[in-house]
């Protein structure tokens, strides 16, 4: 473990590791969402270590976790196709369906993992709409922990069946996402198991921040204009703030990125209170066929709110119908197969092109999330054409005429 402490977003005081593990007594666990704080390391990059443990400025090492898959240090896709069509200079796609489990989640696991390792933790538990689900049971497969999962019953099959097949137990729950997260949170303190649940976890943005290291590493440092992702409980985006906003810093970077948070129109609790200036969300029923964004009570709100206005960014909502146009668009013309959230990103910048929000000179950075193989009902709904079905001894001229735009005729 290395040196660290922790700070309080609300009220900003300070604990050291093992005086506290989860969120700030005096504000609770919406507002007293904790911080990782460093000293600037003398060096930011180990080459030699794998994954996302190259960087310095985390709190546990590879040796901590236990484990034998990488997880991290995925590939950034230039896509000049798709830069074209939103009028800028470059896009890139972070392409995090290269994880072990398929999905993003999987940094902020392998720091949960090696904490809970070090606490002898038998059993860790999450509550999930899926991903974060499925990439607990695959690390602690591969950890030799047991994992219990809370899900809603509307979790996609292919996610229940990661979990299911790498040995997780899975309580699914009669209700919505949040209604899963505070079974969770109560069971974890009732039966004594490590919690990797989102926000209340200080543990999990350190992960999800490595995106941003990366992101900044291939890019050679230089300038980015701006960075989306899509948004449901805030982690994931408040933890691009935390990565990028430690490399500006300690002076790795000369300027911060402006950060574009995503979210499905039908679950944007978010976007209403960003544009309201509010600090706090007011919570609704979410309802979006991007299940991995589909949260009406953010957990990690006050650090997501907390990004975009210091990074003078902005919550974006798109339609459902955006999304699937996204989708179609990241794999025809950018080659990355993006599940219904994993593509909200790059629906976002879209949109903000439509509005002539972006700048036309600059760089920006779509991350995608999560593998569309793991919603394989949400992609077909994105599917703009169905398959030709012919019998074995077709001819060609019966072939010719269903194919007819793409066969030229003699």
């Amino acid at each position: 473990m290395r040196d660290f402490i922790f700070q309080c977003v609300g009220c900003g005081r300070r604990y050291m590791p093992g005086e506290i593990e989860y969120t700030c007594p005096e504000c609770g666990p919406v507002r007293g969402t904790l911080d990782v704080v460093y000293q600037r390391p003398a060096t930011l990059i180990d080459p030699y270590a794998p994954g996302l443990f190259r960087y310095r400025n985390l709190p546990f090492q590879a040796k901590d976790a236990g484990l034998h898959v990488p997880v991290g240090w995925t590939p950034l896709i230039d896509a000049p196709r798709l830069a074209s069509r939103l009028g800028v200079r470059r896009l890139f796609l972070k392409d995090e369906t290269r994880n072990p489990s398929g999905s993003m989640k999987d940094r902020a696991t392998v720091l949960a993992l090696a904490r809970a390792r070090a606490m002898d933790a038998p059993v860790i538990a999450a509550a999930s709409t899926g991903n974060a689900a499925s990439s607990l049971s695959v690390l602690a497969a591969a950890a030799g922990m047991q994992a219990v999962i809370f899900c809603p019953r509307s979790v996609p099959r292919a996610k229940l069946a990661q979990m299911l097949l790498f040995g997780a137990r899975v309580v699914r729950v009669a209700g919505n996402y949040d209604q899963a997260f505070d079974l969770c949170a109560a069971a974890v303190e009732r039966f004594g198991w490590y919690s990797r649940n989102t926000a209340t976890n200080p543990f999990l943005a350190e992960g999800k921040k490595t995106a941003a290291l990366e992101i900044a590493e291939q890019l050679g440092f230089g300038d980015i204009a701006g960075v989306a992702v899509g948004v449901g409980d805030g982690c994931v985006f408040g933890a691009q703030y935390k990565g990028f906003a430690e490399l500006y810093e300690w002076g790795f970077i000369r300027r911060m990125p402006r950060l574009f948070g995503v979210q499905a129109r039908g679950a944007a609790p978010l976007v209403q209170a960003f544009e309201a200036g509010a600090d706090l969300v007011t919570p609704m029923v979410p309802d979006t066929f991007a299940d991995s964004i589909s949260v009406g009570v953010p957990r990690d709100q006050v650090k997501a709110l907390r990004a975009a206005r210091r990074s003078d960014g902005a919550f974006v909502a798109v339609s459902d119908d955006e999304i699937r146009a996204a989708m179609g668009l990241l794999a025809r013309e950018g080659g990355v197969f993006a599940e219904p959230a994993g593509a909200a990103g790059f629906a976002g910048l879209v949109r903000l092109a439509d509005q002539g929000r972006l700048q036309a000179d600059g760089t920006y950075v779509a991350i995608v999330t999560g593998n569309g193989l793991k919603d394989i009902e949400g992609v077909m709904s994105a599917v703009g054409q169905a398959p030709v079905d012919v019998q074995p001894d077709v001819d060609m001229d019966s072939l010719a005429g269903v194919l007819k735009d793409l066969v030229s005729q003699v």
